[in-house]
């Protein structure tokens, strides 16, 4: 009885579900089975061809035999037969002395014997032969019968002998059936006679061989098998022991070596190994520390820049409040002064923000967050910034709430920078900005009708101070980071942050965020591609 196979989206689990995994994982298996299968063929092939050369030796030996002694049978008859000549005229009787002392000797070496004729005028079936007891005369075959319709030289075929059991049912057995020609003196017709000899020593002899060879193709897959999975043992072991150990390099326990015995091949490698290993590890330290100075430099700097730029805020402020009072160019000096100091105030910010993620010091603060009151949110704060480019942010969303679990300060900076800088790029006055949910994911996408982006740029858009075009002004006093901010918030949720962009037709960039911390993002509820990009969606 088959066992039924799990309901479907049901994992297995036990005995099913380790086999297959086992067999993915491990070569020694793998190779310990492949080995026993090719050498099972091959045994197969070879155990095949000797039966067949055995079985062909066996009954090409014992037709020589049975004719050998057929043929010396029917010369006894000829000569019993020659010698009564002249003495019995009765047909019957003849065949009588004839038949009598091959069926004695025939009980005596296991054979049977029917006569038959006279040839071509009666037949076995027809009745009148003389045969051993208990033997069953549809034993001898028609087609031999018919051979000996006409007169013709000794010949043989094989049979089935079916002859009375001794519990007096019917039993039967491979044979070989040899007829041979002889003249009866009394009438001078020509009669057949039919020796029947069983093969069942043969057969016990073939049937013991083919045990012979099963049982030592057995062993041999056995052993076969035992010295593969030693010999590959060999080599496995080694490798298992570096899969481990370079398992614990990259879970950072950059200290692990190999341990090297012998000079073969596989000893050599454990070396260059560890050579290897002690040259990441010393890389892997000095880009660390550059890596903690570097962060210390940025953090150290944007805390120190504070204070005198506080100071150079406050005689700052003081100026752009009395620009009135100076003339023209002063006042507009005035202007520039404060523009500066916020984007330098904001780069500072941002280089804070840039530094604790570097520093794997950021931290979320999750709640659910409705991400189509993010959206309005962010549209109502980006407006002034929209009017002055004469552009208009447009939301479309669902009518009820698509929640996340999210941190809501840094999910509405995600959302800002990308509608600031679709607005900041857009040519046509409208940015489009879609929210859209289902089971497992939550997203924004934020579509703008402006340069857009030539192809391979849409990977470097998120790297840090990287413009499209450098003679392009930011006009919403970016610093070149929010984008790269965004996307360590996204990796930080979990999420997704994509770009698509063709030149002179836009651009999009789509935020998915998990409906839940830690749950896995398997497709976006928003295509990347727009609908109205004419491209296939994904």
């Amino acid at each position: 009885m088959s066992t039924p196979a799990p309901p479907p989206g049901k994992p297995r689990t036990g005995l099913a579900r380790w086999t297959p995994a086992f067999w993915r994982r491990s070569i020694q298996a793998r190779v310990v089975v492949s080995t026993i299968l090719l050498s099972a063929a091959v045994v197969s092939v070879v155990g095949w061809f000797l039966l067949q050369q055995t079985r062909d030796g066996l009954l090409q030996h014992r037709v020589d035999a049975v004719v050998a002694e057929a043929d010396n049978e029917t010369s006894q008859a000829e000569e019993r037969l020659g010698a009564a000549t002249g003495r019995d005229s009765n047909a019957g009787a003849q065949q009588r002395e004839l038949i009598d002392p091959i069926i004695q000797s025939g009980d005596t070496r296991g054979f049977s014997v029917v006569l038959s004729g006279p040839s071509g005028a009666t037949r076995i079936a027809d009745g009148g032969a003389k045969y051993t007891d208990g033997l069953d005369t549809s034993s001898v075959p028609a087609s031999l019968e018919d051979h000996f319709a006409e007169p013709a030289d000794t010949a043989w075929t094989y049979t089935e002998i079916r002859r009375e059991g001794a519990d007096g049912g019917m039993v039967s057995g491979p044979g070989i059936v040899v007829g041979s020609q002889i003249t009866l003196p009394a009438d001078g017709q020509r009669y057949t006679l039919y020796y029947l000899f069983p093969l069942d020593e043969e057969e016990e002899t073939l049937a013991l061989v083919t045990r012979a060879l099963l049982t030592a193709a057995v062993l041999l897959l056995l052993l076969v098998g035992g010295i593969t999975w030693l010999v590959t043992r060999q080599v496995v072991t080694p490798i298992a022991m570096a899969r481990r150990v370079a398992e614990r390099l990259a879970a950072g326990q950059l200290q692990e070596r190999l341990r090297v015995r012998g000079e073969d091949d596989l000893a050599r490698l454990a070396t260059s190994f560890n050579q290897m290993a002690t040259s990441l590890q010393r890389q892997i330290r000095q880009l660390e520390e550059l890596s903690r100075v570097q962060r210390r430099f940025v953090s150290d700097v944007s805390h120190e820049l504070r204070t005198p730029l506080t100071t150079v805020r406050m005689a700052g402020d003081v100026l752009h409040d009395a620009r009135d009072q100076f003339d023209p160019t002063t006042a507009r000096a005035a202007e520039l002064l404060q523009t500066e100091l916020d984007r330098f105030e904001t780069l500072l910010v941002d280089l804070l923000e840039i530094s604790r993620f570097d520093a794997g010091a950021a931290i979320l603060e999750a709640d659910d967050v409705n991400l189509v009151d993010v959206a309005h949110r962010v549209a109502d704060m980006t407006r002034a910034l929209a009017e002055r480019r004469g552009t208009e942010v447009e939301v479309r969303a669902p009518a009820h709430p698509c929640l996340a679990e999210a941190d809501v300060r840094r999910v509405e900076r995600i959302v800002r920078n990308l509608v600031t800088n679709a607005i900041d790029h857009a040519e046509t006055g409208r940015v489009v900005v879609v929210v859209a949910g289902d089971e497992h994911a939550a997203a924004v996408a934020v579509r703008d009708y402006g340069v857009g982006l030539n192809p391979g740029e849409s990977a470097l858009v998120f790297n840090r101070f990287w413009r499209g075009d450098p003679s392009r002004a930011r006009t919403s006093g970016g610093t070149g980071l929010g984008l790269s901010i965004s996307l360590e918030d996204t990796h930080l949720h979990g999420g997704w942050l994509q770009a698509w962009g063709r030149p002179g037709e836009g651009a999009q960039f789509r935020l998915t965020l998990p409906r839940r911390i830690g749950g896995v993002i398997r497709q976006s509820p928003l295509p990347l591609v727009p609908a109205d990009a004419g491209e296939p969606v994904a």
